[in-house]
């Protein structure tokens, strides 16, 4: 039986692919789900992403608890680094030394290690050729260690259909359901389950007009500011939404 676990930030947490309830989805759970189709048995899911996470902590208090699982687990999938991106002083050679100390736990306590680099937000945001540069250097780093250890690495960053507005969220940084989808996808190709590349109508041109970006600011990136002057985060408080194992069953 597959026991999968998922750490990282929002991208994990399923942050902008809110179902009715108004709980959040995203691509792990979806990943679940099509190992649960692909394998045709029960698999056992726990999800201790958090939103606006920095690397260090999911290395250091999500893995060790996602370690601690019982049974243990045999696939561990981690992102991170986003939020560190956003930060002037982050480092991308550190952030590559902490997914390589991951790395080494997962393989002593015989988990298999998913890497994902994220997905690439820079086209529509502020100072979005920092954070691509940075996004370059820190996917190239963590590319290199599946030539070095037993680990499945899928490249979203470089995925170019999903840099595309249809698959983001308003707020320019998150994905929305349709880009949750893509990934999910993505990941369960990797783990060798094919499964259809999920692709959006464009649609219209996205409206980058003065009122728009106005709006936009107001909305997002003024809301963001706030909080890192105050020194918190969209996680403070938040715990992961699966922390025990649940039971994920054959479609």
């Amino acid at each position: 039986m597959t026991r999968y676990v998922a750490i990282g930030d929002s991208f994990t947490e399923g942050l902008g692919d809110g179902l009715a309830d108004g709980s959040m989805r995203g691509w792990a759970d979806l990943v679940a789900a099509g190992l649960a189709a692909g394998e045709g048995q029960e698999v056992q899911y726990a999800n201790l992403a958090v939103r606006g996470r920095l690397l260090e902590p999911i290395v250091h208090e999500q893995l060790e608890a996602a370690l601690s699982l019982s049974p243990t687990p045999t696939l561990l999938s981690l992102n991170g680094g986003g939020n560190d991106m956003l930060r002037p002083s982050g480092d991308m050679t550190r952030l590559a030394e902490l997914t390589e100390q991951a790395i080494r736990r997962c393989t002593e306590a015989g988990v298999h290690m998913l890497l994902l680099s994220g997905a690439d937000p820079s086209e529509r945001l502020p100072f979005g050729s920092v954070m691509r540069r940075k996004g370059e250097q820190l996917t190239a780093l963590v590319k290199d260690f599946q030539t070095r250890y037993d680990v499945t690495f899928v490249d979203v960053f470089h995925d170019a259909e999903i840099r595309k507005a249809p698959y983001w969220s308003a707020d320019r940084l998150h994905l929305n359901g349709a880009g949750h989808r893509r990934v999910a996808g993505l990941v369960l190709n990797a783990l060798g389950h094919p499964t259809a590349a999920h692709v959006v109508d464009p649609g219209p041109n996205e409206s980058r007009g003065v009122l728009a970006e106005a709006r936009y600011y107001r909305e997002h990136v003024l809301p963001w500011l706030h909080r890192r002057v105050r020194g918190r985060s969209s996680g403070d408080d938040r715990s992961g939404k699966f922390q025990t194992w649940i039971d994920i069953q054959t479609a």
